[in-house]
């Protein structure tokens, strides 16, 4: 698997310090998976534009299900009341479809008064360098990726908003939030909420966390394979049967456990290796050194041979879901067993 080259940042950098200073430009594309910062933004530019009270007049929303050219194009010629500014936000309308060429002329010739921002929220942005409507996005406006952030920026935001609710929260455990529920601001904001409502102290614990929050699939899984690597099969089964209860269909419960195994068996033989977190970070594209590191900590409890063959075996759970007649919920907890029966030998 090839690593995930860094993301570029540079748009979304400027936009942070202009809207700080309050320059507002004429013309934006906001795409990306991470909504919370996109929306923290929207609303950053709408508080900065539009006085209040006057919202009703100068702010347009337009989605794609009723969006054409001739539409936009007298949203624009509204004239501001009371007001520097228009605010017009177009969602989920693929540019690079359809009046490209309409689009192309119209934005070239955006007024002064005009802060045009189009949203990409449930399809994905695709840009095309080779149309003329592509040089005029580049030339008069901003096309800003909102990306998942970096995991220090992450651990420094978690470490602000549990300080809004009174509380502290340290490096490590702020980490093993992001382990346990994802990297997703608009995900972890709702968990924070959580965690600072039911904490009586001040200080949030790792007991806090787990008391409260949802983890993720993937994070649920990892806790099932480090409960064989300790020897709590017990734990590892009722790992297995909580995810049942919330109706996870064992395909996708053996697919996450496929890619936690291979995952595992790459860790075991870094260690081989005497490699480091750094290069299993590298070889799986991951984003901060955690799961990596949790990784290596679980690998040196298995040997490279349990590892290897329960990827192998794996492999063949899944082939035999998709072609037999078996109950998958009955193979894959076979498989669990076998997990555990070979680790402990």
């Amino acid at each position: 698997m090839p690593p995930k080259g860094k993301s570029d940042t540079a748009a979304y950098q400027k936009l942070k310090a202009d809207v700080k200073a309050g320059i507002i430009g004429n013309l934006y594309v906001f795409h990306g998976e991470e909504a919370y910062l996109r929306d923290h933004y929207l609303g950053q530019i709408k508080k900065k534009l539009l006085p209040p009270g006057m919202e009703t007049f100068n702010y347009h929303e337009l989605n794609s299900k009723d969006f054409d050219v001739k539409t936009l194009s007298q949203t624009i010629d509204c004239l501001p009341m009371m007001s520097e500014r228009t605010m017009i936000v177009v969602k989920d309308y693929d540019l690079f479809k359809g009046e490209r060429e309409e689009l192309t002329v119209l934005l070239k010739e955006l007024p002064d008064y005009v802060c045009l921002i189009f949203v990409y929220d449930l399809i994905a942005y695709k840009g095309d360098a080779r149309t003329k409507l592509a040089g005029v996005l580049k030339e008069k406006g901003s096309v800003v990726p909102f990306n998942r952030q970096e995991q220090g920026d992450l651990v420094d935001w978690i470490a602000r908003r549990f300080r809004a609710l009174d509380h502290d929260i340290g490096t490590e455990d702020a980490r093993y939030l992001i382990f346990l529920c994802g990297d997703l601001m608009h995900t972890l904001i709702s968990e924070i909420g959580k965690i600072g409502a039911y904490a009586s102290h001040r200080r949030i614990t790792r007991q806090d966390i787990d008391a409260v929050a949802t983890p993720q699939l993937d994070a649920v899984v990892f806790q099932m394979t480090d409960a064989i690597a300790g020897g709590k099969f017990d734990e590892a089964a009722a790992v297995l049967g909580d995810l049942y209860h919330m109706q996870e269909a064992p395909i996708k419960l053996l697919a996450v456990l496929g890619k936690q195994l291979r995952q595992l068996y790459t860790a075991r033989l870094a260690v081989e290796q005497k490699k480091g977190s750094r290069y299993l970070m590298e070889l799986w594209g991951m984003r901060s050194a955690y799961p990596a590191e949790r990784l290596m900590q679980s690998a040196r409890r298995f040997s490279l041979s349990w590892c290897r063959e329960a990827v192998i075996r794996c492999g063949q759970i899944d082939l035999a879901m998709k072609s037999t007649g078996v109950d998958g919920a009955e193979q894959l907890t076979g498989f669990l067993m076998e997990l555990a029966v070979k680790k402990g030998v």
